[in-house]
């Protein structure tokens, strides 16, 4: 992964990382469990305060669970992060760049309980993904 450059004014963020093989029963805190296909997930969020630490919790393997991203991230391999400017605002960035890459909600509710997106985290097929 290549270092990562924090802009003052950014306050999203895109965490575009690697499930190398399919899992299955993955539970995802109370919004159940549920099989993985191997491919490219990005997991679209936002920290109004302090981004660095946000993306620095996202990155470890070892922690108290508390985001939905949290569960998930043990079979993951973060290839890229990505920030962004608040201005595009968390939904409409994460409806942008699931757009751009040809992806797809895999888990309905996921990373976005505090908005009425259908989820937060979008999945493209390795065979897609270049």
């Amino acid at each position: 992964m290549k270092p990562l450059k924090y802009e003052k004014n950014h306050t999203l963020y895109a965490i575009k990382a690697l499930m190398t093989r399919d899992y299955e029963n993955i539970t995802i805190g109370k919004l159940g469990t549920f099989s993985f296909q191997k491919g490219l997930y990005v997991y679209v969020g936002s920290a109004k305060r302090n981004l660095h630490s946000r993306i620095e919790r996202h990155i470890k393997l070892e922690k108290t669970k508390h985001w939905h991203f949290d569960y998930v991230r043990p079979f993951l391999q973060i290839v890229e992060i990505e920030t962004y400017s608040g201005e595009e605002r968390e939904c409409r960035l994460f409806q942008r760049l699931m757009t751009e890459n040809g992806g797809h909600v895999p888990i309905r509710g996921f990373g976005s309980s505090d908005c009425h997106c259908k989820a937060h985290m979008f999945f493209v097929p390795l065979k897609q993904h270049l």
